[in-house]
C-alpha cells in the first residue's frame, strides 16, 4: 500500500492531539532509548526529542513514502523500514505508538512481547483509534460489500483490530507494576467540503483506492462521498462534526 504523506498531514493537528494527550501522561524523566512504532511521516515522533531532548529516538514504520517526508523533517531521528508487528527489542526505556496498532491483528500476543523488551521502570504508551463501530468505519464495509469488486475489496479492508479496555487489563495486568487503560471521544471540527472522506482517503479507505482504477475508482469514491455527507452533514456555518473515539494506554513494567 502506498501512502500519501501530504493527505495525512491534511489533518496534522486532528492526528496529533491524541499524541500530545498520552505524552503529556508519560512519567519519565531522562528516557535513554525510545521507539516510536507506525511513526508515519514523523510529525509525532519529533514530539519526543523535544520533551527528552537527551533520549536516542527511533522512529519504525513499514512506508517508504511516510519515512521519506520523516527523514526531511528530522535527519538527527534514526528512521528504520520495518514491520512493526514483528517489533522486538531489550531494555527500552519507553515504546510510544500513536494510531499503527489498529493495522495490526494479535495483539495479544503482541503487547506482551513490547512490554518484555522495556528497561525495569520502561514504559509502553500507546493511542489506537476504537471507531469501528461508527460510520466513518462501517459505510466503507458497506460499499465494498455493494461493488461488484466485493471480493478482492474486502481483502484490503482494515478490519477492528482494536478491542475493549478489560481486554488489555487481562493482557497486560499481570506482566506491569502500574497500568492506565483510558478511552477519549475527540470532537473534530473539520473545515472545507467532504472532510470525512479527506480523513479516510489518507487511511481506511488508502488500500482500496490504490487497487482501483479509471471509473471503477471514481464511482467508488463518489459513493463514499455521498455516504459520508449523510452521515457527517455539514452544519449551518458549513463546518462538519467528526467524532472519534480513541483508547489509551500506559503500562509501566
Amino acid at each position: 500500500m502506498a501512502w500519501d504523506p501530504d493527505l495525512y498531514l491534511k489533518f496534522d493537528t486532528y492526528r496529533r492531539q491524541p499524541a500530545i494527550d498520552l505524552i503529556a501522561r508519560i512519567d519519565l524523566t531522562a528516557p535513554a532509548r525510545v521507539f516510536d512504532l507506525g511513526c508515519g511521516p514523523g510529525n509525532v515522533t519529533t514530539l519526543l526529542p523535544a520533551r527528552w531532548p537527551g533520549a536516542k529516538v527511533t522512529g519504525l514504520d513499514s512506508s517508504k513514502e511516510m519515512l521519506a517526508q520523516a527523514r526531511q523533517r528530522d535527519p538527527s531521528i534514526d528512521w528504520v523500514q520495518e514491520d512493526i508487528s514483528a517489533f522486538a527489542t531489550e531494555n527500552a526505556d519507553l515504546i510510544f505508538s500513536n494510531a499503527a496498532f489498529n493495522w495490526v491483528p494479535d495483539h495479544g500476543q503482541i503487547f506482551p512481547r513490547l512490554v518484555a523488551g522495556l528497561s525495569e521502570g520502561g514504559v509502553l504508551a500507546v493511542q489506537v483509534p476504537r471507531n469501528y463501530a461508527q460510520p466513518s468505519h462501517t459505510e466503507i464495509l458497506e460499499c465494498v460489500a455493494a461493488r461488484p469488486s466485493r471480493n478482492h475489496l474486502g481483502a484490503l479492508v482494515s478490519y477492528d483490530h482494536v478491542q475493549p479496555p478489560a481486554f488489555y487489563y487481562d493482557v497486560l495486568a499481570p506482566l506491569v507494576q502500574d497500568l492506565e487503560i483510558w478511552e477519549i471521544n475527540y470532537t473534530h471540527i473539520l473545515s472545507g467540503d467532504d472532510p470525512v472522506l479527506a480523513w479516510f482517503m489518507a487511511t481506511a479507505m488508502r488500500p482500496m483506492l490504490d487497487a482501483l482504477e479509471g471509473a471503477e475508482r471514481s464511482d467508488f469514491l463518489e459513493d463514499m462521498r455521498a455516504r459520508y455527507r449523510a452521515a457527517y452533514p455539514p452544519r449551518s456555518d458549513g463546518n462538519t462534526l467528526f467524532e472519534m473515539q480513541r483508547l489509551f494506554l500506559l503500562a509501566r513494567r
